[in-house]
Parts: structure tokens; C-alpha cells; sequence
């Protein structure tokens, strides 16, 4: 395991659009709660519902990468066992 590289295949500036796009769309839904005219409450519910989305996505975007990479890791290690079988029975 120690010498698994992990292959990112994104580059800097989807990493950088990724991040700005994220600033952007916070601080325009922190704007849209500010001028908006409702009761204390329903900014309330509203801010609670936001955060609670954003979060959860951050959660689902790490738990279906993680499976990703668990599926790939799997991936070599059974496709190592089946090359050490098939060069075994080779040499038999």
C-alpha cells in the first residue's frame, strides 16, 4: 500500500473553477437571505436547509470517490492474483 499512487486526473483549473464556482454561489445565496423579506424564522429554515445541503453533498462527493478507489484498489489486487495463477500453471 505503500507505494499506491493516487491518480487525480483533474486539472488545476477545474480544481480552481470547482472552488470559485462553490464562493460564488455561497455568497449569493447568503445575499438572496439577506434581502429577502421574510420573517427571522423562515431565514432561518432557509439557511438551516442550505448548509445542511451543502454539507451532505460534500459527503456524497467523498463516500462515492472513496467507493471508487476501494473498487479500483480491488480491481489490481485481483487482477494480480489471477497473473500470479496464470504464470503458476504456466510454469507447471
Amino acid at each position: 500500500m505503500n507505494n499506491y499512487i493516487y491518480e487525480n486526473h483533474n486539472t488545476k483549473s477545474f480544481y480552481n473553477m470547482a472552488w470559485i464556482t462553490f464562493v460564488i454561489s455561497a455568497i449569493g445565496m447568503i445575499a438572496g437571505l439577506f434581502y429577502l423579506e421574510a420573517t427571522v424564522a423562515m431565514k432561518g429554515f432557509l439557511t438551516m436547509s442550505y448548509l445542511f445541503t451543502v454539507s451532505s453533498c460534500f459527503t456524497l462527493a467523498k463516500v462515492v470517490r472513496d467507493q471508487h478507489e476501494a473498487d479500483k484498489f480491488i480491481s489490481k489486487v485481483e487482477n494480480a492474483k489471477t497473473e500470479q495463477f496464470l504464470a503458476e500453471k504456466k510454469s507447471i
